[in-house]
């Protein structure tokens, strides 16, 4: 029953946002296409339920081509974002077309990250669990790490430095939300969620404790 009512939920939640959210969309996307003219979204390529590949979409927060000029990983001060992408990134505001992933069923309102091919490929037997759930827009890790783009100002190698120093406990939350996955779990963890972009909105808050 819970895959079922998960995915009527998520289809019901996500629906409900992109209405009450569109003026807000539209006035991003707008913002977005004036600052240089170029597309509205990112389609990134993602890993997925079972292994396979999908698109997220998320709004562009990069300079034209980002992906072939630089690394995977983002810091907050990586010199590809742009001045709006920065408040985007920020609010979290960039992540909101991924509520038309939950729509269209690659992804689910509470699930591990999905991550890009070339780290899955590093994913040890029992790291690859994470992949028998749907991705998520949020997770335990989510709440854990608020900002990974702080984390990794200054690194000349953002990419090793997310392998070392992030996705070790990231992992170890993505599999907690795998055991302990229920739909009281995806309730606790979207409350929390909505607790932590306020917190956002103060300079000096703390992560939110699981």
């Amino acid at each position: 029953m819970y895959p079922l009512a998960k995915r009527a939920f998520d289809m019901m939640v996500a629906s409900t946002l992109l209405l009450l959210l569109a003026p807000l969309l539209i006035l991003v996307a707008l913002t977005i296409w004036r600052h240089d003219r170029g597309p509205l979204l990112y389609r990134a390529k993602r890993i997925g339920r079972g292994g396979g590949s999908f698109t997220m979409f998320k709004f562009r927060t990069m300079v034209l081509n980002a992906d072939q000029i630089g690394a995977s990983s983002t810091a907050d001060d990586d010199s590809r974002i742009t001045p709006i992408g920065g408040f985007l990134r920020r609010y979290k505001l960039d992540e909101l077309p991924q509520l038309f992933n939950v729509v269209n069923g690659t992804m689910s309102l509470v699930g591990p990250r999905p991550q890009v091919e070339w780290a899955v490929d590093f994913y040890t037997e029992e790291e690859r669990a994470v992949l028998q759930v749907p991705p998520g827009i949020t997770d335990y890790a989510s709440l854990f790490f608020p900002n990974e783009g702080e984390l990794l100002k200054g690194s000349a190698d953002p990419d090793r430095d997310y392998m070392e120093k992030i996705h070790p406990m990231k992992m170890r939350l993505c599999l907690r939300y795998v055991r302990e996955r229920s739909f009281a779990t995806d309730l606790k963890i979207l409350s929390l969620t909505a607790l932590t972009v306020v917190r956002l909105l103060r300079p000096a808050s703390n992560p939110v404790i699981l």
